[in-house]
């Protein structure tokens, strides 16, 4: 049985462990994509300081007040050294950590560099919890300044992120999904641009300057393992996304990564919604509008072409979103290739998709066929 000692130091680890959960960690966007020249325990040092800050009530002189504990809750440790370590990641943190910010000037037709450090001053003794901590002042407006173009992402999600990369391509995927979100309520996108936040690309050059990786990992499946593939299984195993992605080549080469964003659902999340009649009947209306559109696509021909192209399988179909989705974002542009060339083209370009089909795009069918047909006939558009 656990002595009173146990008891109390696990009761305030659970009560630090409440306070890690209720924070939230905003950004703008140029920090978001800017180069982190730093290890994670660095990273994951400014993004706990940055979750202590209230944007509505800016912290005199810059200066935060962490706690030693909290600290070390974050970070999982509780030995006989932990404090010699926490010594040791504040110094590195001085002496190596800087953001490299690339702004990009509309009005001059360029960009313009940063490199900032931080947080170049900390203070702690021995005989109380407080780390005092103060930002650079050039780094504040991109944590205070924010108006607009920032992201907002619960702390416990980095917290558990085991990687750099893990941490920068989270972050990453938050600046996307949260656009979609806030659009997909607000309005003001059109659907393409609205997937386009939900399903983001980026370039496998861009994704190195990103995670700092130009010049380390030049064998691509070494990239792909250390910087892609770990890294998304960390997210989808601790964070509030599943994410999937696909490799696009251009030639030979592996030119650029989609990434599908899903978010998981929470019960609790929406609970407050459950007696609210206009989210019932709205949500009831959603579920209509999609049983209709899947109706449709097990009507359509198209959905027989795909299973004869074995790009369709029976439990594939008996998913109302799947068939929804390729009734309302696919077979549109299937139309199209059969107005420009014939039924012909559509069965011959499924039978080259299928021949061409990786297996990490099994699972989102819709989206990859999507992005098959677009990328066709954006192809056949550039013969015209």
């Amino acid at each position: 049985m656990p002595n009173i000692t146990e008891k109390d130091s696990a009761q305030k680890q659970a009560m630090l462990m409440t306070e890690i959960e209720k924070r939230k960690v905003v950004e703008h966007n140029d920090l978001i994509t800017s180069v982190a020249k730093m290890d994670k325990t660095s990273l994951k040092i400014f993004e706990l300081a940055v979750s202590y800050i209230d944007t509505d009530n800016p912290p005199k002189d810059n200066v935060i007040y962490l706690s030693k504990n909290e600290l070390f809750a974050f970070f999982k440790v509780s030995d006989n050294g932990k404090h010699t370590r926490f010594k040791e990641a504040i110094e590195k943190m001085q002496k190596q950590a800087f953001f490299e910010i690339k702004e990009i000037n509309n009005t001059e037709k360029g960009y313009k560099m940063k490199s900032i450090i931080p947080i170049p001053y900390v203070e702690w003794n021995s005989y109380n919890d407080i780390v005092t901590l103060q930002f650079q002042p050039q780094i504040m407006p991109y944590l205070m300044d924010l108006k607009k173009n920032f992201t907002q992402y619960a702390l416990t999600d980095v917290m558990e992120l085991n990687s750099k990369y893990s941490i920068i391509i989270y972050k990453w995927l938050c600046m996307h999904y949260n656009q979609y979100e806030h659009y997909t309520n607000k309005g003001g996108r059109r659907e393409d641009q609205l997937e386009g936040y939900r399903n983001p690309s980026i370039q496998i050059s861009e994704l190195r300057s990103l995670t700092d990786t130009i010049d380390i990992y030049t064998n691509f499946p070494m990239f792909e393992k250390r910087v892609l593939k770990e890294p998304i299984e960390e997210i989808n195993k601790h964070t509030h996304f599943n994410v999937e992605y696909e490799k696009i080549k251009k030639g030979r080469a592996i030119d650029s990564v989609i990434f599908h964003i899903t978010k998981k659902k929470v019960a609790d999340d929406n609970s407050y919604k459950l007696g609210d009649k206009a989210h019932q009947e709205a949500k009831a209306k959603k579920e209509q509008a999609e049983d209709q559109l899947a109706l449709e696509a097990m009507k359509s021909h198209y959905t027989k072409l795909l299973i004869e192209n074995l790009l369709l399988t029976p439990m594939e179909m008996t998913d109302t979103s799947t068939m929804a989705g390729l009734q309302k974002n696919v077979y549109p542009h299937y139309e199209k290739l059969k107005e420009l060339r014939g039924i012909s083209a559509v069965n011959k370009h499924m039978s080259y998709v299928a021949s061409k089909r990786e297996d990490y795009s099994k699972r989102n069918i819709s989206k990859y066929l999507k992005k098959a047909i677009e990328q066709y006939l954006g192809t056949l558009q550039d013969l015209k």
